[in-house]
């Protein structure tokens, strides 16, 4: 679902160039991480392998309905034209590898010499490029230099600026950018009706435009969350029990996205806490937002100690707590 948000300008360039049956070879698919850009590559693959050549002139979207025996095979993830370029899982673990390797990269470019089994287009979807390592980046270019016949790219990027800019270059960029509040916002409260609009807004400041990490948000009770961090701005967990509970919460591999939420929520809990308060006292929030960025990026920097990063956000939303007045003389 979070996927058919944000993607009319992309669908509407790719159609029409469909239409005019001048599709570029390569579509790089750039924004932020959480835009859908993997679920409209899919559409896009589909829609193309089961409508075939353009310049029909026919106003259609990426989900009509096309060749239906082909259509089944995408559904089934076997359409032998539909290859697809990820991190793979290590040996005899879960985790995914670092990098895309020049080996994938060079099984790929095999395949692409062989003719077309099924149908007018074979489609490449590369999720993320971001991933591939130098000499499989360098491998892709060649051939994006030199691509073969009916055969489609889609890129997906989260950083494209770190692209070799060589690879943007044979490229067309569709960027997909992150949502207005209000259409969030909206969005949102169909897609989740079980939320009052307190939550509702709390998640969509939180998500900063992106659906997929509204989302997430959402998953992961995000409101709970806030609602511990704003126990600790307000009383100043004297005692350290509150924090001391946040760091167990957030601590260790299996708590990650518990962390990210608790990263995404400070922001604008802070922002908020700033409005709230009146101008002689908003320097020291911005004070612990400062010191919120430092962490964070010191921990990414570093070990990503989440039990630590986590302690210190609590520090820095106790340090926000009202000071109790001096006793009257």
């Amino acid at each position: 679902m979070a996927a058919l948000i944000g993607h009319q300008d992309a669908e509407t360039a790719f159609l029409e160039a469909w239409q005019a049956a001048r599709l570029h070879h390569a579509w790089l698919l750039a924004g932020p991480q959480g835009m859908g850009k993997g679920a409209f590559a899919q559409r896009a693959a589909r829609f193309l392998v089961t409508h075939g050549g353009g310049g029909d002139g026919q106003a259609l979207t990426l989900d009509d309905p096309g060749d239906a025996a082909a259509d089944r095979l995408v559904e089934a993830g076997n359409h032998p034209e539909i290859l697809r370029l990820t991190r793979q899982a290590k040996d005899k673990a879960k985790e995914l590898a670092r990098n895309i390797t020049i080996e994938q990269v060079r099984e790929l470019k095999t395949r692409l010499h062989f003719s077309l089994s099924l149908g007018e287009w074979r489609v490449i979807i590369v999720d993320a490029i971001d991933d591939l390592e130098p000499s499989a980046s360098n491998a892709l270019l060649k051939t994006l230099e030199e691509p073969p016949a009916k055969t489609l790219f889609l890129l997906i990027s989260h950083s494209p600026g770190r692209l070799l800019p060589t690879i943007r270059s044979r490229c067309r960029m569709l960027r997909f950018q992150p949502v207005g509040s209000d259409v969030m916002t909206s969005w949102l409260h169909e897609l989740r009706p079980m939320l009052d609009m307190a939550e509702v807004r709390a998640i969509v400041a939180a998500a900063g435009g992106v659906p997929g990490k509204a989302i997430e948000l959402v998953d992961s009770d995000v409101a709970a969350m806030e609602k511990k961090l704003l126990a600790i701005a307000a009383g100043g967990d004297p005692g350290n029990r509150l924090r001391e509970a946040l760091a167990r919460e957030v601590g260790g591999t299996s708590n990650r996205a518990r962390l990210e939420l608790v990263i995404d929520i400070v922001p604008g809990l802070l922002a908020r806490l700033a409005r709230e308060r009146p101008v002689a006292e908003i320097a020291p929030v911005l004070a612990q937002w400062d010191r919120v960025q430092r962490t964070v990026r010191d921990a990414v920097r570093g070990s990503y100690d989440g039990a630590m990063v986590g302690f210190e956000i609590g520090n820095c939303l106790a340090e926000l707590a009202p000071r109790a007045s001096p006793p009257a003389r």
